[in-house]
């Protein structure tokens, strides 16, 4: 039997609790989740993609076949369609992520019609966190151990001279 694959994308500038969750969540739905670490020239990210590479790697042991880390560039549609992925995972927030989503994922459905986009809701847990805000309470000293994996809190304080 074929397995299923998925395509989780993002910056991942740094990768979130609420990243793992949707992951965890993704692999409740499909036999492998890759997440696709995006190189965005219309961002600056604070962490290189090297050290974001690490981040997400170091939450999912080499020996956990089911996650793939993988740094991409270009479309995500010609991505996932290329490595025979059945889906394209967004994480939603807020009712105002869901218009770019929407428009995103009707652009890739006409790009490429077999691979579809899956919305999965962030818990309620994280729902408020972004790696953006995130950063920016990092940055001035804040506690931010609840939100990351303790190895991101560590690279975190590191980055901004706060430990």
């Amino acid at each position: 039997m074929e397995k299923t694959i998925a395509v989780y994308p993002g910056t991942f500038d740094p990768i979130t609790n609420g990243h793992l969750d949707i992951v965890d969540r993704a692999l409740n739905l499909f036999d492998k989740v890759i997440i696709a670490l995006a190189v965005n020239p219309g961002k600056a990210p604070t962490f290189t993609l090297e050290e974001r590479k690490q981040m997400i790697e170091e939450c999912y042991p080499a020996k956990d076949s089911r996650v793939e880390v993988d740094p991409i560039s270009g479309l995500m549609v010609d991505y996932a369609h290329r490595r025979k992925a059945k889906a394209i995972v967004r994480g939603l927030r807020a009712v105002s992520d869901f218009d770019y989503e929407f428009q995103l994922a009707l652009m890739n459905r006409k790009l490429e019609r077999e691979v579809d986009t899956i919305f999965l809701m962030a818990g309620f847990r994280w729902i408020y966190i972004s790696s953006s805000i995130i950063k920016d309470a990092a940055r001035h000293g804040g506690n931010v151990h609840d939100l990351v994996p303790q190895h991101v809190e560590w690279m975190l304080k590191k980055k901004f001279n706060t430990i």
